[in-house]
């Protein structure tokens, strides 16, 4: 499908179309598909485009089902531990330590840092440990989802052991120009240091959380809305809170073991094994075996709660394989290889980090791809780097600390939506709130790389 015709600047236009409409519609799957459909009337031609956009569902399906099937069984998880009162229980033991809203968002933001391994159980975990205490403290939904977000990407590019950190190791030691540096573990590792919005977008949560940085933007403006109607999410993220508690009701009585034991073995099976999927898997399985004995569920509630869970993560579902069928399609008018080419020839060896980070993170944040977009851009702007003599690990910790950015702030990437969907608020509402404070972070960043650019 791919091609080699430019389509010069009009090559700018889905993306512009998917964001505009985005932001003005708030409606995300539907703007993803128009934007993915105009980019194959231009790559297809308009009787080519209807069938380029069906082979890409289906392949986007195919080539994820993994990723969906997770998705679909953390809404099971969340939806079992809640029904059997367990998140209750665990909220009630949380109250007694974090008694203000300030102690149960930085409790959040620690416990984010402490699960590296997968942005997808670091949002998991912190989210069902947290949500039902900040509801009751008049904690915006959005700040919460902010926390989740700003824990997940950002903190799993600082560490070696994480599900990034493979995936770029591989990426690096793929390219012959960096061969004789080392393997694909020691670039990443010397990468570290210099994945620098990981560092700033971790650092400035705290910081929002004790007020150093003020709530800007949408963020005041939920706050404000607490503060006026008590509500901790908007009418818009209303229709997704129809079963939930009000914030004035007391808490149920629950056991804490019906949260921490399915929670435990979930988190202790996915760094054991490795794999998320089995994880959750063997933590239903163990709530099923705590539920129903003691009667705390009967064997047909467990599964007609258990199905529930699974359809809260449709629209989720959806909305992950509009955004891979949305990378299909900008790959297919080659968005990442024009913008790059275009840029490049402007820069210098000190300037060649800051530029990259500018450019994989402005793509990862069109694309929605933090994986596949570095993998496009990585073969281009690495020999670069070698041969003009830039600092090799500076241009390495940008491009992952790019995609980073990309993960974080996209308001359809898989982990921005699942902080959206575990909070129950709109994603579109979590993403321009969170949004300012990710610029922050990123303009900190693009600092760090000129600086380090010229010094080293």
């Amino acid at each position: 499908m791919e091609t080699e015709i430019s389509y010069g600047l009009l090559t700018l236009l889905p993306p512009v179309i998917v964001i505009g409409v985005a932001l003005y519609t708030k409606l995300n799957f539907e703007s993803l598909m128009l934007g993915a459909w105009i980019a194959f009337i231009m790559s297809q031609g308009f009787f080519g485009s209807i069938p380029a956009l069906l082979d890409s569902c289906q392949t986007a399906v195919s080539e994820n089902a993994w990723m969906y099937i997770v998705l679909a069984l953390v809404g099971s998880l969340i939806t079992l531990l809640s029904a059997s009162k367990g998140t209750f229980g665990f909220a009630k033991f949380l109250q007694k330590y974090a008694k203000s809203e300030k102690k149960t968002l930085m409790f959040g933001w620690v416990l984010g840092l402490l699960i590296f391994i997968d942005d997808y159980l670091n949002v998991l975990t912190v989210s069902a440990c947290t949500k039902e205490v900040s509801d009751r403290q008049r904690t915006p939904r959005e700040m919460l989802a902010y926390v989740l977000d700003s824990t997940g990407a950002p903190v799993c590019i600082l560490v070696p052991l994480s599900t990034w950190a493979v995936f770029y190791g591989n990426v690096f030691a793929q390219q012959e120009s960096l061969a004789e540096l080392g393997d694909g573990a020691y670039l990443y590792l010397h990468s570290i240091p210099f994945a620098f919005y990981g560092f700033t977008a971790v650092i400035l949560v705290p910081l929002v959380i004790l007020g150093v940085v003020p709530k800007i933007g949408a963020m005041k403006k939920a706050y404000k809305r607490v503060d006026e109607t008590g509500m901790v999410y908007s009418e818009l993220s209303a229709k997704l809170n129809k079963d939930e508690l009000s914030v004035d009701e007391p808490l149920p009585d629950g056991k804490i073991i019906d949260f921490m034991l399915p929670m435990a073995v979930v988190v202790g099976v996915a760094i054991w094994k490795d794999d998320l999927l089995t994880a959750l898997v063997i933590g239903i399985c163990v709530a099923g075996i705590l539920y129903i004995p003691r009667k705390v569920m009967k064997p047909k509630e467990f599964c007609e709660v258990f199905t529930q869970g699974l359809t809260t993560m449709l629209p989720m579902i959806a909305i992950c394989m509009a955004s891979q069928v949305v990378k299909m399609s900008m790959d297919s008018i080659n968005l990442p290889t024009y913008v790059v080419n275009a840029v490049l020839p402007f820069v210098n060896p000190d300037t060649l980090a800051a530029i990259t980070f500018v450019v994989v993170a402005l793509l990862a944040f069109v694309t929605g791809s933090s994986w596949g977009v570095p993998v496009v851009c990585v073969p281009i702007i690495v020999p670069l780097a070698v041969a003009s003599g830039a600092p090799i690990f500076l241009v390495l910790g940008a491009i992952a600390s790019a995609a980073a950015f990309g993960s974080h702030a996209c308001f359809y990437t898989d982990v921005t939506i699942m902080s959206s969907q575990v909070t129950k608020i709109n994603n579109m509402e979590h993403v321009l709130t969170q949004l300012p404070y990710a610029i922050i972070a990123g303009l900190a960043a693009v600092v760090l790389y000129l600086v380090f650019g010229f010094v080293l």
